[in-house]
C-alpha cells in the first residue's frame, strides 16, 4: 500500500501561480511513473500531467506551456507547478501513482488538493 499525501492547493487570482506538492511513502518512489489530474464540478476527471520514472513528460495541450511537472526522487515527491492560472483551471487536483509491476498492478490517488482560480 502506497499513501499520497497532497499539498499547495488555494485561491489564487487569474494569472498568479500555485505549486502542488505529492509526497509518496514507501522506499521506490524513483520507479514509480507519477500524474497529477484534474476533476472540475460536473466534468470527468483529466489527465494534466504526467512524468515517467525517467522524467520523461506530456501534457494536456490546456496547460502546455503554463504548468511543468518535476520530481525529486530523494524526497519522494512530485511537483506541479502551475503559472498563469486561469479560472478554467479551477478544480480539485489529484496525484496519482500509476499501476506497475512494483505495485503489483495497483494503482494509488491521493486525497486531491482545491485549486481555485477567481478575482
Amino acid at each position: 500500500q502506497v499513501q499520497l499525501v497532497e499539498s499547495g492547493g488555494g485561491l489564487v487570482q487569474p494569472g498568479g501561480s500555485l505549486r502542488l506538492s505529492c509526497t509518496a511513502s514507501g522506499s521506490i518512489f524513483t520507479l514509480y511513473n507519477m500524474g497529477w489530474y484534474r476533476q472540475a464540478p460536473g466534468k470527468q476527471r483529466e489527465l494534466v500531467a504526467r512524468i515517467t520514472s525517467g522524467g520523461s513528460t506530456n501534457y494536456a495541450d490546456s496547460v502546455k506551456g503554463r504548468f511543468t511537472i518535476s520530481r525529486e526522487d530523494a524526497k519522494n515527491t512530485v511537483y506541479l507547478q502551475m503559472n498563469s492560472l486561469k479560472p478554467d483551471d479551477t478544480a480539485v487536483y489529484y496525484c496519482n501513482l500509476e499501476p506497475s509491476i512494483w505495485t503489483k498492478g495497483l494503482g494509488f490517488w491521493g486525497q486531491g488538493t482545491q485549486v481555485t482560480v477567481s478575482s
